[in-house]
């Protein structure tokens, strides 16, 4: 039922519109008028005005015309730099960048692939029940828009997340919990030259701290990272501040928390050592969710699968995505592969084959729930 040239052409259009995070007002227009079109009641909340951007969450609704249960579909309407002026090149079912940006295909590839559903629902008139759509905003670097959702409008309780990267028939039913963590080191300032025993390095006091820690891959379901630190004014100056961003990722609890303490710890030991001071940020980025086998939800993305002659693969992955945060506000939801690769990089492509065999997937699930 998957007209594989529309879809095609959906795709392209979308990737060559400019939606940077928290600027994705021409996206949320254009998604707009193509769900009005679809005959879905559409509004837009005001997840932006909450996060400083230029447009809120697209909610679509169609009303069920059979006594089944409702389902949210979702992909965000976001993308990473550099990703704007996308030129994408068409080699035969493969789509790429011209080399100079993304490609846009996370999420892009999400977000045709609910358009074209709701275009089968509507040419095939299936049989359904209430369809609850939501294209987020401001997904990358944060999950914000998921965060800010106004949840008034949606009753379902289970939803599919299009927004994975590989081949069709992989279901992330596993996501990692990530903690914030950020240290600002306070020292003491001198001349580097003339009195430095006068100062306290905040530079080598992060040195020190980070020298502490595990970092890197810790067990199968946890890892930790430290990613930016910046301080400092001249090479004759004993640096007196630095701030140092880093992260903790779990599928389980506890070893998160764990983690977190050791990392803090190692700062505060670091200062106490040095005679410095340092002020503690951490923050609860998104929560974990998991998804057993046996849950209603997944055994029907597994009918569905057997139906359409698609292998199932469950996996865990470490990165997060809208999919925590919806676990957290009480909706089951999967993460689904959309068919691409090497995402968030100029090499990203997308395979529309793949992307075909997941409508294929979505639709039999919404004619077997």
């Amino acid at each position: 039922m998957v007209n594989k040239e529309r879809l095609m052409q959906t795709f392209l259009e979308i990737v060559q519109i400019n939606s940077q995070t928290k600027k994705e007002r021409e996206m949320a227009d254009y998604l707009k008028e193509k769900l009005s079109a679809l005959g879905l009641t559409v509004t837009e909340d005001n997840a932006g005005e909450q996060i400083g951007g230029n447009a809120g969450n697209v909610i679509g609704i169609l009303e069920r015309n059979a006594q089944k249960p409702a389902l949210l579909f979702s992909a965000h309407m976001d993308r990473v730099a550099p990703g704007e002026n996308i030129k994408p090149v068409v080699e035969g079912d493969v789509i790429k960048s011209s080399g100079d940006t993304i490609l846009g295909a996370d999420d892009g590839a999400g977000l045709a692939a609910i358009l074209e559903l709701l275009q089968i629902v509507k040419e095939k008139e299936l049989a359904h029940g209430r369809i609850e759509v939501v294209f987020t905003i401001a997904e990358e670097g944060g999950l914000n828009g998921a965060k800010s959702l106004d949840l008034s409008q949606l009753q379902a309780k289970m939803g599919l997340i299009l927004d994975s990267t590989g081949e069709a028939g992989i279901v992330i039913n596993q996501a990692p919990a990530q903690d914030e963590i950020i240290a600002k080191i306070h020292g003491r300032a001198a001349h580097a030259g003339v009195e430095p025993e006068k100062g306290v390095n905040a530079i080598m006091v992060a040195a020190k701290a980070i020298g502490m820690m595990k970092l890197g891959r810790l067990d199968e379901e946890t890892t930790a990272n430290i990613g930016v630190i910046s301080g400092g004014k001249a090479t004759n100056i004993v640096p007196d501040y630095v701030e140092v961003h880093g992260e903790a990722r779990s599928l389980k609890e506890e070893k998160l928390v764990k983690v977190t303490e050791a990392m803090t710890k190692a700062f505060l030991t670091a200062a106490a050592q040095a005679n410095a001071r340092v002020d503690l940020d951490v923050k609860r980025l998104y929560p974990a969710y998991y998804i057993p086998e046996e849950h209603d939800l997944l055994q029907l993305v597994k009918r569905a699968g057997e139906a359409v002659g698609l292998p199932i693969k469950i996996q865990a992955t470490g990165g997060g995505s809208d999919a925590n945060i919806f676990n957290g506000k009480g909706i089951d939801a999967l993460n689904l592969a959309v068919g691409n690769e090497k995402v968030h990089t100029v090499e990203e492509y997308q395979n529309i084959n793949e992307l075909v065999k997941t409508v294929e997937l979505i639709v039999k699930v919404l004619e077997l729930v």
